[in-house]
This record gives C-alpha cells, sequence and structure tokens, in this order.
C-alpha cells in the first residue's frame, strides 16, 4: 500500500511550499505555502484533504530525504498565530504503558493498594474501545502548551533551565484543524517526540501537568487518510553519535487500549477545544522510554524516532534554555 504525505518545506530565503509524496515519488503544490491552507480549502470545497491535494498544479519534483538532511523540511502544521494551536495528549492508552508509569508512581502508595496510574490503566483496558455510537472511558489528558512549544524534526528540544530531566517519548499524534461551523476535522497522523521531565513527573504524580509543559517535535510527513492498526517503529538515543539506547515501540489502534475516535470524542467534546480556525495536535501516548529502562539524558544527545508507513524520522538534539529571571510587577 502506497501512503500519501504532505510535507511543508521552506528555502534559505524563507520561501514557503507544500509538498505532495506518494511512493519514493514527491512534488511541490503550486500556489499554496501551507498544510492549514491547503485544508481550510479541502472543508470549504467539501472534499478531502487528498482531494484538493491532487487537485493541484504540479511544480517541481523533490527528493524528500535530500530536503530532510538539509534541514529545509518543517513540522507538516503550523499556524501563523501560535496562539491558535494547541498542543495536548493522552496517557496510558498503550498495551503496557501502565508498568513504565507504575514504576515511578507506585511507592507514591501502599504496595497493596493499586496505584491512581494503573487504576486508569485498567479502566482504559475495560471501556476504551466502545461500541460504535457509545462513549467509551475516559482517558487521562494533558496539555502541552501553545504552537510556540512545537518544533521540527531537526530542531533542538530545549529544556527549561528549570528542568530535572528531558526525555524522548516515541508517540503517533493526531493533526486537526476547527470549521468556521466549530467541526473539528482530522486531516492526519504525524510521528512525534512528546518529550517529558520525567524526573519531575516522578517526585510526585501530581506534578504530571508540570512535566508536560515541555516542547514537542513533529516529524516532517502528514499521513493522510485512517493510520495503519499497527505501526512498528524504533526510538533511539545517540550519544556522539553511537548509539547509547535502542528500543522498538509500537503504536496504532492494534496495541491500544482505546480507539482513537474514543480519545479524540473525550478531547473535542469540550466547547472551547472547538473555536473555528484553530489546530490542534494530539498526542496519543506511547508505551516505550528511556527513562524506564534507567537512561540518563544530557545535554547534546539526540533523539532519533523513526516509523513505517512514515518514510522519514523525526531527530532532535537535547539542549538546555538559559535562566531566565521572573520576576512579577505589580501594577
Amino acid at each position: 500500500m502506497t501512503y500519501l504525505r504532505l510535507l511543508q518545506h521552506r528555502t534559505t530565503d524563507g520561501v514557503r511550499s507544500v509538498i505532495l509524496a506518494e511512493g519514493d515519488a514527491a512534488h511541490v503544490l503550486s500556489g499554496v505555502t501551507s498544510v492549514r491552507e491547503l485544508a481550510l480549502r479541502a472543508i470549504a470545497a467539501g472534499e478531502t484533504l487528498a482531494e484538493t491535494a491532487r487537485a493541484c498544479k504540479q511544480g517541481e519534483a523533490v527528493d524528500i530525504r535530500g530536503e530532510f538532511e538539509a534541514g529545509r523540511l518543517l513540522a507538516p502544521i503550523d499556524h501563523e498565530d501560535p496562539a491558535h494551536l494547541i498542543l495536548s495528549g493522552t496517557g496510558l492508552t498503550h498495551l503496557g504503558s501502565a508498568e513504565g508509569r507504575d514504576k515511578m508512581h507506585r511507592d507514591a502508595m501502599a504496595s497493596e493498594k493499586q496505584t491512581d496510574s494503573m487504576r486508569m490503566f485498567l479502566e482504559g483496558l475495560e471501556g476504551g474501545k466502545p461500541a460504535p455510537g457509545e462513549v467509551g472511558q475516559q482517558p487521562e489528558w494533558f496539555y502541552k502548551g501553545d504552537g510556540s512549544q512545537l518544533v521540527g524534526p531537526h530542531d533542538p528540544l530545549l529544556m527549561p533551565a528549570f528542568a530535572k530531566d528531558g526525555s524522548e517519548e516515541p508517540e503517533v499524534a493526531g493533526i486537526y484543524i476547527v470549521a468556521e461551523d466549530g467541526t473539528p476535522y482530522r486531516i492526519g497522523f504525524a510521528l512525534a517526540n512528546e518529550y517529558s521531565d520525567h524526573v519531575t513527573e516522578r517526585h510526585n504524580y501530581l506534578w504530571l501537568a508540570h512535566s508536560k509543559l515541555r516542547q514537542a517535535a513533529l516529524g516532517p510527513e502528514l499521513l493522510l487518510g485512517p493510520a495503519p492498526a499497527g505501526i512498528e517503529g524504533t526510538s533511539r538515543i545517540l550519544r556522539d553519535g553511537k548509539t547509547l539506547w535502542e528500543k522498538p515501540f509500537l503504536s496504532g489502534e492494534a496495541n491500544m487500549s482505546h480507539t482513537i475516535a474514543n480519545l479524540e470524542h473525550h478531547h473535542f467534546k469540550y466547547g472551547l477545544f472547538c473555536r473555528p480556525g484553530d489546530v490542534h495536535v494530539h498526542f496519543f501516548g506511547t508505551a516505550t522510554l528511556s527513562f524506564s529502562d534507567g537512561v540518563t539524558t544530557q545535554e547534546g544527545d539526540v533523539f532519533e524516532i523513526s516509523a513505517f508507513p512514515f518514510t522519514l524520522p523525526v531527530s532532535n538534539p537535547l539542549a538546555r534554555a538559559e535562566e531566565r529571571a521572573v520576576a512579577v510587577r505589580a501594577l
């Protein structure tokens, strides 16, 4: 099966374009500068995004791997006003995903009692895949920030100066746009590094919200249409050009305790997430963490995540932001 993908490209002099890729072939779409613009055009025309993309005049052919290696591919979605792009996600959604979390949280409660993480995971196993037309168990939900926190496939992931840790989370993210009538549309899926501070979370699970206020990275490709039921990939950490840690990861509904539709319902049931024109990047969770294997990352490490059917990885070095003074002044 050949998968249709959209990519966003920017030349060294700042000119933007959108690339349509199918198999090994790729070409620029004439007259389009952003995926968001193309998605709004598809909604207005009552077409799928794939139909609208294919109807565009073909521009020059592109070697997307060469453009990726040259650092000219952007995140596959953005918004000209970053305040109108929302990063959020769900956790404990994958089969086996409770193990790593439970290791962090079990000491916070008596050993004879289930942790809150395990309880939520088991509730998802029981009710996360409802029958059509029914509403299933709601998942854990978290907020990561707005579009200012979204970085591209090669950009550094910045730890705040006060961060205790910076660790990868290999995931698939759903990408959405809200139409003028308030209807959310899923425009595709992207490979992602949701990236969190697990040391902060481990200190007290009530600090999960703090630990998630970090940047996130997307791979360059927006996969159109339904996602494969099973997605198999590899997550690795490189240090000084050598592999420090490597592990396979699984995603897709076949490896999840929730359906994607159920996760989408419990996000967009809130009216504040149905504001016309807004873009949403929603991370679906993972079961594979280097932190659970005792890995301590350091500045300069590179997180590399790859998975079929995406043909390009997301590969980001870890860096630390400079300390910023915080001073509130009274008016």
